[in-house]
């Protein structure tokens, strides 16, 4: 397909302006429905931040106490 040749061509009948648009909008619309989308990469876990993040702590019953109790 060369820059000067025509993406379509009537064989049969006189298509107006606007059936000739309304066919190019349909062909469009289809062609960029059927474009294959692309899926977001896989992070590795060595770039991945929230595992250096702390997590919060919660702590249970009595832990007050115990944090003051020596070992």
């Amino acid at each position: 397909m060369t820059a000067g040749e025509p993406l379509l061509r009537v064989v049969r009948g006189e298509p107006t302006d606007e059936e000739l648009a309304a066919l190019a909008a349909v062909i469009t619309a289809v062609a960029s429905q059927s474009a294959p989308e692309t899926a977001p990469k896989p992070r590795s876990l060595w770039a991945e931040r929230g595992s250096v993040l702390r997590r919060p702590h919660h702590p249970g019953p009595g832990a007050w106490r115990a944090s003051g109790h020596r070992f």
